[in-house]
C-alpha cells in the first residue's frame, strides 16, 4: 500500500516540524475515532510509515554528517603526516647543507645560520599554506 492511500503527503526535502507530525497523529487519531475499529489496521500502517520515513530522513541526516567528519579528519591526518614527512626530510637535508654551508662561506657562522633560515622559511610557509587553505 502507497502512502497516499492513507492520506500522507509525500515526504518534503525537509523533515517535518514537530509540531506538522503532532497534527499529522492527531488527524490519524480523529480519523479513526470517526472510522471505528475496521479502519485500525489501515490508520496504524499510515502511521508506521510515516515513522519509517521520519527515521530514514534521520538517518540519512546522520550518515551525511559522518562523512563530512570522516572526510575532515581524513584531511588532518594526511596534512599531518605531509608535515611530519618535510620536517625529517628538512632535518636529513639540513645536516649536509650545513656542513656545506659552515665549511664554503666565511665566516662559517653565517652559512650555518642562512642555510637554517632557509630550511625554517620552508618549513613555515608549508606550515602557513596549510593552515590557511584549510580555513577558506
Amino acid at each position: 500500500m502507497s502512502q497516499e492511500s492513507y492520506g500522507w503527503p509525500q515526504m518534503a526535502a525537509q523533515p517535518p516540524s514537530a509540531t506538522e507530525t503532532q497534527r499529522e497523529v492527531q488527524a490519524a487519531l480523529a480519523a479513526r475515532r470517526e472510522l471505528g475499529p475496521d479502519y485500525d489496521d489501515h490508520i496504524a500502517a499510515g502511521l508506521a510509515d510515516r515513522v519509517e520515513q521520519l527515521a530514514a530522513v534521520r538517518l540519512a541526516e546522520l550518515r551525511h554528517r559522518g562523512e563530512q567528519g570522516s572526510a575532515v579528519d581524513r584531511a588532518e591526518a594526511t596534512s599531518r603526516s605531509q608535515q611530519f614527512v618535510l620536517g625529517i626530510i628538512s632535518i636529513g637535508a639540513g645536516i649536509p647543507i650545513t656542513a656545506i654551508a659552515a665549511t664554503n662561506i666565511t665566516p662559517g657562522l653565517l652559512g650555518v645560520i642562512v642555510s637554517w633560515a632557509g630550511i625554517v622559511g620552508v618549513n613555515a610557509v608549508f606550515s602557513l599554506g596549510r593552515r590557511f587553505g584549510r580555513s577558506h
